[in-house]
């Protein structure tokens, strides 16, 4: 694959009651916009996350990874672990990023990615924005969390769950029946929660990238 040419830029983005650092990277031609929500203690430095968006940039996607916390957010979830479960917490930051996303750049699709609590959070917005939601891709997400949510969520939703994490897997399972859009539930063979197998994180950036090309046309349009 030839590699595409990308700029990437740090970007703020103000959630109401707090500003979030975020890195915001776009290929020169884009179709869609992919926001990740990481996962539970997590940051936008999440080496998985990142792997992920690299190869959807490759794909043609811009990618913003941002800080669902912040700093000093981060400094007490490090010796409590509470708000790292405080999914109304993190969607609404998720919503907010998705909101300055769409008043500020061009009417790119925007599809949300999910890892863990993350995944929850993704949902969610896509339940509050469902006219700019195209899509939603959870890895290991624990996405039952979203709670009555997920009854207004119409957009297409990829569950990607790793076999060797069963407890995560029936989550999932009982959530893609609550979910009112189209839902594809896609196991991973050998995989635990992390994916960090060899060959485990390069299986859903497929599994990613093939659903991108059925939620999005070519020139960035919802295909008809």
């Amino acid at each position: 694959m030839t590699e595409a040419a990308a700029t990437e830029r740090a970007v703020r983005i103000d959630a109401g009651d707090a500003t979030l650092d975020a890195d915001l990277t776009t290929p020169d031609v884009a179709r869609a916009v992919v926001v990740f929500a990481h996962g539970s203690g997590s940051s936008r430095h999440s080496p998985r996350n990142r792997h992920v968006a690299g190869a959807l940039q490759q794909a043609g996607c811009a990618t913003l990874l941002m800080d669902l916390l912040t700093a000093e957010e981060e400094h007490v979830d490090l010796a409590t672990g509470e708000l790292r479960f405080d999914i109304g917490l993190l969607a609404g930051r998720l919503v907010a990023a998705v909101d300055w996303w769409t008043a500020d750049a061009d009417e790119l699709p925007v599809v949300t990615f999910g890892a863990s609590t993350g995944a929850a959070a993704a949902l969610i917005t896509a339940a509050d924005r469902p006219e700019q939601i195209v899509g939603v891709v959870s890895r290991g997400g624990r996405v039952d969390l979203a709670g009555a949510a997920l009854g207004r969520v119409v957009a297409p939703t990829l569950l990607v769950v790793g076999e060797a994490d069963p407890q995560v897997l029936e989550l999932n399972r009982r959530a893609a029946e609550r979910l009112r859009g189209p839902v594809d539930v896609e196991v991973v063979a050998g995989a635990t929660h992390l994916f960090e197998e060899p060959g485990a994180l390069d299986a859903v950036v497929e599994l990613t990238i093939a659903a991108v090309d059925r939620w999005v046309a070519p020139g960035g349009r919802r295909p008809t």
